[in-house]
């Protein structure tokens, strides 16, 4: 009787941490959604090129380590590229879009104001090489180093700008002709957290 007690006692209390600890971290994590501006272009390039205006969307998960310092990952589809001014492709523009997950580490001010770093992998879901769709131009994969900064209202709604600085070469096939590019991004963003 007195091991059957035991069992009983264990069982009931082991259920109730579980349950409190799946609440702790519900409560820590936070949700959201996210949209804005992409200006992109290459660098490293041995062709001129000027920017090219596109855009991201997508949705947002962060798990809060303090009350001022969070990690999160993204989930975006994003447009990069750049408009091609001299060279076999002049005249052109060069659209990439990427499935795009940012991860990166966040410190939230009391007031709300933030900064954020980290890294971002991109897999790369459309090309368009002037009007030649899946033209085999870039790599699948795509890589970038975050930094931005931004401001989150209490009732979740913000604003962020951030610079995507490409560290991984963008061509399919290495040519002298063409150089070593690679992506770079500035990014304006409103996003609302639930």
């Amino acid at each position: 009787m007195k091991k059957l007690l035991l069992i009983c006692l264990v069982l009931v209390s082991a259920k109730g941490f579980s349950q409190s600890l799946t609440k702790n971290i519900l409560g820590r994590l936070e949700f959201g959604l996210t949209a804005g501006g992409n200006y992109s272009n290459f660098t490293n390039a041995n062709f001129a090129t000027d920017p090219l205006p596109g855009f991201h969307a997508g949705f947002t998960v962060a798990f809060k380590i303090t009350n001022n310092f969070l990690v999160q990952e993204e989930f975006l589809y994003s447009e990069q590229g750049a408009k091609v001014k001299d060279g076999t492709l002049a005249g052109q523009d060069i659209k990439l879009s990427y499935a795009a997950v940012p991860i990166l580490f966040k410190y939230r001010t009391n007031s709300g104001f933030f900064v954020e770093a980290g890294g971002q992998a991109g897999y790369k879901v459309k090309e368009d090489v002037g009007g030649v769709t899946d033209a085999k131009f870039a790599k699948k994969i795509d890589f970038g180093a975050v930094g931005g900064l931004g401001y989150q209202s209490k009732m979740g709604l913000g604003i962020d700008a951030r610079y995507v600085y490409g560290v991984q070469k963008v061509a399919e096939t290495p040519s002298p002709v063409l150089g070593d590019f690679k992506n770079n991004s500035i990014q304006a963003s409103v996003f609302y957290v639930f």
